[in-house]
């Protein structure tokens, strides 16, 4: 994972010289500290989904070539709860380091879903790729190949769907997640 986050950080590094900025300029129209962007740059540990987005909106690239790399496919999938091995920061600050090492080729961009305790569950569908899903509010529970998850606030999922899937509410009050999928 260390190796994939070296070569993120040299990505954003390269196109912020071939560009022609500075470490200090491009921090100040990110609305960062100096020190915490030359961090970014140096290992790509921390680096917030929304900086990337930032980064290659400002300079006209393609986020899903920026961010790319190669990694392990799921075979089924993963529950991370909430402190373990995971930084559970509120979208935007979600920590790409929690994604690196997951996610192969193409990533879409993230999207934010609002789950209400009185909608139906919505059909199963499955699709290429992989899928991660952080609950970012609330309670929801992930039917997946006939099994039935239920995940807390902070708790993510990784997981093959290719798979039946889908998502809905638990609980009186509505949930919300963030949800990423990958080619």
């Amino acid at each position: 994972m260390e190796e994939k986050l070296k070569e993120l950080a040299a990505r954003v590094r390269e196109l912020r010289e071939v560009c022609d900025y500075t470490p200090e300029q491009l921090a100040k129209e990110l609305g960062i500290d100096v020190d915490t962007y030359l961090g970014y740059e140096k290992d790509g540990y921390n680096i917030p989904i929304n900086i990337i987005f930032q980064i290659a909106n400002k300079f006209g690239v393609d986020f899903n070539e920026l961010l790319s790399g190669e990694s392990g496919k799921l075979d089924t999938y993963q529950v991370v709860r909430a402190g373990r091995g995971i930084t559970a920061d509120r979208y935007p600050g979600y920590h790409f380091k929690d994604l690196a090492y997951r996610y192969a080729h193409k990533v879409m961009q993230p999207l934010i879903v609002t789950l209400d305790p009185s909608e139906a569950p919505a059909d199963l569908v499955s699709h290429s790729g992989q899928e991660f899903n952080l609950v970012l509010e609330g309670r929801m529970k992930l039917t997946f190949d006939n099994t039935e998850i239920v995940l807390n606030e902070g708790d993510s999922v990784y997981f093959n769907p290719t798979y039946l899937h889908g998502q809905s509410c638990v609980g009186d009050e509505p949930a919300t997640f963030l949800t990423v999928i990958a080619e």
